[in-house]
């Protein structure tokens, strides 16, 4: 009895490290189970607004450079009109500081203004010298030479400011003046290129070319910024990821070129591995089966090249080293 035991243990341990080498993933062949993923784009607007219009749609082809949607503009608009009539008001504000301060007309008015200041000094002199001498003769009292003198006084100095409002009216402003309007003219542009550039935004193109995966909005909606708005995926980032137990990673290396297979696949569709995980992990479920339930395995990932970038995302696939003399489609 005792040696029908031992017999039966031997028997399940060979069955067991059987079925652990016949059933790893990945046969001895070297062939690693995956399947096609890819790198989306998501492709969403600069600043929180409705949706005006959207040119494409699931399964679209694009181009780089191609419209994808277009955000409403009306509060952008009204500030730049706004920022478009303020630049028009500094420039005249920077022409008339640097042109004289006045018009001729208004200098011909400054003008009048002193030749009347002009004649009334005149006859307050008049006045002045004609009392101080009725006074010297005694014929006035002292207050009325006084109020003559005040009078001579005033129209002194009323003709100094008449013709230093002359003078100045001819002279152009100050250059802290003039330097002050043209700093704020340049900001003004500047707030207003800012501005068109926002609007410019507000037309989304297609970064690469790709294929339209989703589109998550429709016009009309109200989109956050940075809300994807299209689901974008570029030949060039579609990939392979596969899975390698450790007796097999030997067998593959980053930059090596492999070869996919899958059912009804051409037989020249080709891949470079470009990420192997650096610790291992489970089987994913997408790629469970009853023989490789629980295996430990390294991911590891391989950018399509040439027709295996029209591979499908989720497709099942081989791979397999490819021979070093094997050209790939770039």
């Amino acid at each position: 009895m005792k040696r029908l035991l031992v017999f039966i243990a031997i028997a399940l341990l060979a069955a067991a490290a059987a079925w652990r080498v016949a059933y790893r993933p990945g046969n001895s062949d070297g062939v690693f189970l995956g399947y096609v993923e890819g790198d989306i784009l998501y492709i969403s607007p600069y600043e929180s607004e409705r949706i005006a219009s959207i040119a494409v749609a699931a399964g679209s082809v694009v181009k780089k450079g191609d419209p994808l949607f277009t955000m409403t503009t009306a509060l952008l608009d009204r500030a730049r009109e706004e920022a478009t009539a303020r630049i028009a008001q500094l420039e005249a504000q920077v022409e008339n500081l640097q042109a004289a301060m006045n018009r001729p007309e208004q200098i011909a008015v400054l003008q009048a203004a002193l030749e009347r200041a002009e004649a009334a000094l005149q006859l307050s002199r008049a006045d002045y010298d004609r009392q101080r001498k009725l006074y010297a003769d005694g014929h006035v009292a002292k207050a009325a030479l006084d109020r003559a003198e005040m009078a001579r006084a005033r129209d002194e100095a009323s003709v100094k400011e008449a013709r230093r409002q002359v003078e100045a009216s001819r002279m152009a402003s100050r250059t802290q003046e003039i330097e002050a309007a043209e700093a704020s003219l340049k900001q003004a542009r500047a707030q207003l290129d800012a501005l068109n550039i926002r609007i410019k935004r507000q037309n989304v193109a297609s970064p690469a070319d790709g294929v339209v995966q989703d589109v998550f909005f429709r016009p009309g909606e109200i989109v956050n910024a940075g809300q994807p708005v299209i689901a974008l995926l570029p030949p060039e980032n579609r990939k392979v990821r596969f899975y390698a137990s450790e007796p097999e990673l030997p067998k593959i290396s980053l930059g090596e070129r492999v070869r996919i297979t899958c059912d009804g696949c051409p037989g020249d569709l080709y891949g470079k591995i470009t990420y192997i995980a650096g610790r291992q992990e489970y089987t994913p479920p997408v790629i469970f089966s009853d023989k490789e339930r629980a295996k430990l395995v390294f991911k590891a990932e391989a950018h399509l090249e040439g027709a295996a970038r029209a591979l499908p995302l989720g497709m099942p696939v081989a791979v397999t080293p490819a021979p070093e003399s094997t050209g790939l489609a770039q």
